[in-house]
């Protein structure tokens, strides 16, 4: 290191800086991203300098397409586009979506937490992996595939979660809660028109209230056939990634 020398000030990332670095990275100029883009070379020079608000998503689209047809962009570029510009994701990725994007270092978890229960579930609490810990502590909900449905229509739910009323009810508030955390409360109609037609969720649902899901609670869970009960704590984590950034949620059961 070498003392008294000036240093320029340090940015923090911006759309601006990021967008000038990518642009510079692919040695075209801003006349021709520009009209490439479908925009003025003015309105790059606005967006890098930061005079200008937030690019629709069309805009962002078309300056990706270009950067990426010049040089193909990494999936972390991709992203810090989009949120650095501040658009949220569009639509909630599919579970065969989210599966196919699963690494090998995720499924690892899922088998080496075994015999515990863990499994990996998307916003809406829809399955998208697990391992045979979780399918015996919960059974009926691989074959059901979401958490909420197997909670309000399957029996055996009833029958596993010992304080099933109340945990019916702090699971609902903590629905509230996500929905609208996630920025999407549209993205959840499907799923709250489903659940409506279980007289037990439309009746929790009517009480109201909303709750924030901590990262670590208690189970009390029941074994259907034996009737031996135990308690876990369910520890869990939203897992980012490039591809489908906060759609992803680990469970992990930990034994009390």
């Amino acid at each position: 290191m070498t003392c008294g020398r000036d240093y320029e000030a340090l940015e923090a990332p911006t759309l601006g800086n990021l967008l000038r670095k990518l642009r510079d990275d692919r040695g075209v100029s801003r006349e021709r991203l520009a009209f490439n883009a479908g925009v003025s070379a003015s309105y790059i020079t606005h967006l890098e300098k930061g005079d200008r608000g937030n690019p629709t998503r069309e805009v962002v689209q078309a300056l990706t397409r270009y950067l990426d047809r010049l040089e193909p962009l990494s999936i972390s570029d991709r992203r810090q586009l989009t949120d650095l510009a501040g658009l949220p994701a569009e639509d909630f990725p599919t579970v065969a979506q989210l599966r196919a994007a699963l690494t090998p270092d995720l499924h690892r978890i899922l088998i080496q937490h075994r015999p515990d229960p863990a499994a990996f579930m998307d916003s809406r609490a829809n399955v998208v992996a697990w391992n045979e810990g979780w399918a015996d502590a919960f059974p009926g909900l691989v074959d059901d595939g979401n958490m909420l449905h197997w909670f309000f229509n399957n029996e055996l739910a009833t029958r596993v979660m010992v304080n099933w009323e109340s945990d019916a009810r702090q699971v609902v508030r903590w629905l509230r809660g996500l929905i609208g955390r996630s920025g999407n409360a549209a993205g959840f109609t499907d799923l709250i028109r489903e659940l409506g037609a279980y007289p037990k969720f439309r009746q929790v649902w009517s009480e109201g209230g909303v709750a924030f899901a901590p990262h670590v609670w208690s189970l009390h869970l029941r074994n259907p056939v034996t009737g031996v009960r135990r308690r876990l704590y369910a520890q869990t984590g939203r897992l980012d990634s490039g591809v489908y950034p906060g759609q992803l949620l680990a469970v992990l059961g930990l034994p009390v």
